[in-house]
């Protein structure tokens, strides 16, 4: 019952805590210099007999209540949105909603495969580096992962293009499908999509695996060096046993609060890999449409991320109690 009354208290304050953050993010857009309003009304104010540029930014301004103050315009798009209506994206000139169903599906398995592999590769190594600290097996694993977490994503991304695409041809240099998906089987088309997806998510895993397993070492260290951790190896316990029944199951609270901060990233898109593959996901997409000055796309995606992050802390202090029967909630 407390449980459930803590839940309800966390939802509640994620809702307030929400509200104010989608009036921040409005009030950035509505202060950008630039729109995609002024594009359309300039575009079609130089069509033969058309309006001036005055009447039609007046018109376009009036259809999605960019003529009215901000806490006036915030109100009316948060009532169309608590409805599922986020209006039409300027950009695509498609219902918001609909771009994000048609790119999400692509993010999502990019983000879960890479995170999948994340998490099969950090955690091992990082247990490998804290059972032989000081070693050159640790020297080595940090080594690789500070490398992982310094170097930049767009030089990463250059350099396994340079290698992969241009020396040894194994791959394209942009696009999630081949040049013959077309005419492929469904089988065909499958195994197309998948092999344009091995370098973003081999990129995606490369730049986030360092800081997990520094994170797992550190953890590590710590319990290993707690005295319970002695008290099990002087009771002659195998090594195997002490490590993962004892010293890991004591490191995942940590990687609890880490699993947590990993859902906005899982449903959000990786933006700039997806953009510099030509990846045609949700980060690609609102990338693409905050460049343009797409107010309804971009409102609705960073909205999105800020629910997918309280969800990932709501999600995560749930866990806690899940995986440590010491934590409960008084």
């Amino acid at each position: 019952m407390n449980t459930l009354k803590y839940v309800i208290k966390r939802i509640l304050l994620s809702v307030v805590i929400l509200f104010f953050v989608a009036l921040i993010i409005y009030t950035i857009m509505r202060c950008l210099p630039t729109s995609y309003i002024e594009t359309v009304a300039r575009q079609k104010s130089m069509q033969p007999g058309s309006k001036s540029f005055e009447e039609w930014m007046a018109q376009l301004s009036s259809a999605y209540g960019m003529d009215k103050g901000i806490i006036a315009g915030f109100f009316q798009w948060l009532g169309q949105a608590i409805q599922g209506q986020f209006g039409d994206s300027w950009q695509y000139t498609v219902p918001v909603v609909q771009k994000f169903k048609e790119t999400i599906g692509t993010s999502f398995a990019m983000s879960a495969i890479a995170m999948v592999f994340e998490w099969l590769i950090a955690i091992p190594l990082g247990i490998i580096a804290a059972r032989k600290q000081y070693s050159k097996t640790d020297y080595t694993i940090s080594v690789i992962a500070i490398a992982c977490m310094s170097l930049p994503t767009f030089f990463l991304i250059a350099l396994l293009k340079l290698v992969f695409c241009v020396k040894l041809g194994w791959f394209d240099l942009i696009g999630a499908v081949g040049r013959n998906y077309q005419q492929l089987s469904s089988g065909g088309r499958f195994l197309d999509r998948a092999h344009h997806l091995v370098l973003p998510i081999v990129t995606l895993v490369l730049i986030s695996i360092g800081s997990l397993m520094r994170y797992v070492r550190t953890n590590m260290l710590e319990v290993l060096n707690a005295d319970y951790i002695r008290t099990a190896r002087a009771k002659g316990l195998s090594e195997r046993k002490v490590i993962y029944k004892h010293a890991f199951r004591n490191t995942l609270i940590p990687l609890v609060t880490f699993l947590g901060g990993s859902l906005p990233g899982l449903f959000g898109g990786a933006l700039f890999t997806e953009t510099m593959y030509s990846i045609q996901g949700i980060g690609y997409a609102s990338y693409h449409a905050m460049v343009a000055g797409d107010i309804p796309f971009s409102m609705f995606y960073m909205t999105f991320s800020a629910i997918l992050a309280l969800l990932g802390n709501l999600l995560a202090d749930i866990l806690y109690a899940v995986v440590d029967p010491r934590v409960r909630v008084s």
